[in-house]
């Protein structure tokens, strides 16, 4: 077994066509945050979690913000692109636990549609909480929002997956 980190953040868009999208899912009526993709903080959180529980490339380097074939890609499709990537490594997803950071808007209301959508891509169970910053910092400020996951992996032993992973057997 492997334990991945991952941390993403993203400021506030001032696009008003944005729509802020959190764990795949839509918070119509909020502001939007700024990013290449759709900029979902928590998506991205997850990936690079898994990501580096496989010891695999950052999803910089496989999704980067300078290729145009990710311009508004949907981040939960990146998600399942990613998690295939780790079963090719030879790991499979065990589990994701995320931390959303943010005082507004409140995630309970859409909490259990966000793990549904995550754990689906992930094909692992995904669980996301969240934390006020109790109005410190920039993020207290509303200046946009920051997530923190950590992704549990197994190693196959069904000899699966590629045999460059950079594990021994």
């Amino acid at each position: 077994m492997r334990v991945g980190q991952g941390f993403d953040v993203h400021r506030y868009s001032n696009d008003p066509q944005r729509t802020l999208v959190l764990g795949g899912v839509r918070f119509d009526g909020e502001r939007g945050l700024h990013g290449h993709s759709d900029a979902d903080v928590v998506a991205h959180a997850c990936i690079d979690a898994l990501l580096a529980g496989a010891g695999l490339p950052d999803i910089g380097q496989m999704f980067s913000d300078r290729d145009p074939a990710w311009a508004g890609a949907d981040s939960i499709a990146l998600l399942r692109l990613a998690a295939d990537s780790v079963r090719d490594a030879g790991w499979d997803p065990v589990n994701v636990s995320c931390t959303v950071v943010l005082d507004s808007p409140k995630l309970a209301p859409h909490r259990e549609a966000m793990q549904r959508r995550l754990s689906a891509a992930a094909g692992a169970p995904v669980t996301v909480t969240g934390r006020s910053t109790e109005g410190v910092g920039a993020l207290g400020r509303g200046e946009g929002v920051a997530a923190m996951a950590v992704a549990l992996v197994a190693r196959r032993s069904d000899g699966q997956g590629r045999a460059d992973s950079g594990e021994p057997s």
